[in-house]
């Protein structure tokens, strides 16, 4: 019954954490969307874009992080049989793979507080698509532990359906920006 009650908490806080990481990048976006406005409209939003984010980082993604961390060290205690899995080294990669989006994230978190609410350097739309980045990841995990042992068999088609997603999602994404653009 333990087991079952931690594992409902990692979960809990999984999907809390994911809910932090994908508002928080929809910030930046959001952020990086007012490069065009007059200046003391911009200066009014992006001062609070940058109180969004730190709180948003500091009060949600961190903390849910955390806790979805320890969780998932306890469960991998409770049941060492996990560490034996090939599908579980493959989760362990995909979370190594969030681990480096949860940095980069965090990484421009301080950025746009140090900027003084200069212009971030980097693409629009390449924000825009470091925005699936995490679902992508989100969708690896979830596959990779529901069909566990299939992942490892099934793993070119596995492949070759999220590189279509991928290609899906960030078409998707230029095309949202391109009819955006032509709005204005």
């Amino acid at each position: 019954m333990l087991y079952t009650i931690i594992k409902a908490i990692h979960i809990i806080f999984m999907v809390s954490y994911f809910a932090g990481i994908f508002y928080l990048v929809r910030i930046f976006v959001y952020y990086k969307d007012t490069d065009e406005f007059e200046e003391q409209k911009k200066m009014i939003l992006r001062e609070q874009y940058v109180f969004m984010a730190r709180r948003l980082w500091n009060i949600i993604t961190v903390p849910a992080g955390s806790i979805m961390l320890a969780t998932g060290i306890i469960l991998i205690i409770l049941n060492t049989g996990l560490l034996k899995t090939p599908w579980f080294h493959l989760k362990l990669t995909f979370l190594l793979a969030l681990l480096g989006y949860h940095y980069w994230s965090w990484k421009k978190v301080l950025q746009i507080k140090a900027l003084s609410f200069q212009s971030l350097p980097i693409e629009n739309l390449k924000l825009r698509q470091a925005n699936e980045i995490a679902t992508l990841i989100l969708f690896l995990v979830i596959f990779t532990v529901i069909l566990k042992a299939g992942v490892i068999e099934y793993w070119w088609q596995l492949i070759l359906g999220f590189l279509a997603f991928v290609i899906l999602i960030m078409g998707t994404v230029k095309l949202v920006n391109n009819a955006s653009k032509k709005k204005k």
